[in-house]
């Protein structure tokens, strides 16, 4: 069962498991917010458990592994995935407080990357931290948000 996450009263529903709970949980919001106020869509996150939610992770684990050899040590707690204005938005929120995305646009020549962000407060994984850096960005739902990204290459 997904759950519509709330950006006016932030909960760490799915995450209580994180360390970060709290930070992840207003990460989480943000971008839920995010998604509201530019494309009126409401985001619904599933547990990692779940079926649908299995093969996002696997999409987006082989992304990393094939473009940059990447293999996220973390547990991924949820995940969700967001079709607007020709997009693919695919979004995994792991246990370290790390959250990934991949936007894809779905037609040739558009815009393809995937995004990485740190929970307020979280040290930059051991799999990140010599491939990035990362600018910091303040939310009022999430902190202080560190980001980075990298350009998707592939077809996917």
């Amino acid at each position: 069962m997904g759950y519509a996450v709330d950006f006016l009263n932030v909960s760490t529903v799915g995450l209580e498991s994180s360390p970060m709970a709290a930070a992840l949980a207003g990460l989480r919001a943000n971008e839920a917010r995010y998604f509201k106020n530019k494309y009126d869509h409401t985001f619904t996150t599933e547990p990692a458990s779940s079926a649908k939610a299995r093969k996002l992770i696997s999409y987006v684990a082989k992304i990393l592994k094939q473009e940059r050899d990447i293999v996220i040590e973390s547990r991924p707690l949820e995940a969700t995935e967001c079709k607007v204005d020709g997009i693919r938005w695919t979004y995994v929120f792991y246990e370290s407080g790390l959250s990934i995305n991949v936007l894809y646009t779905l037609e040739d020549k558009g815009k393809r990357a995937v995004g990485f962000k740190l929970s307020d407060g979280m040290d930059v994984p051991a799999e990140l931290a010599e491939k990035f850096k990362f600018a910091r960005q303040k939310s009022k739902l999430a902190g202080t948000i560190r980001g980075s990204f990298f350009v998707i290459k592939g077809e996917y």
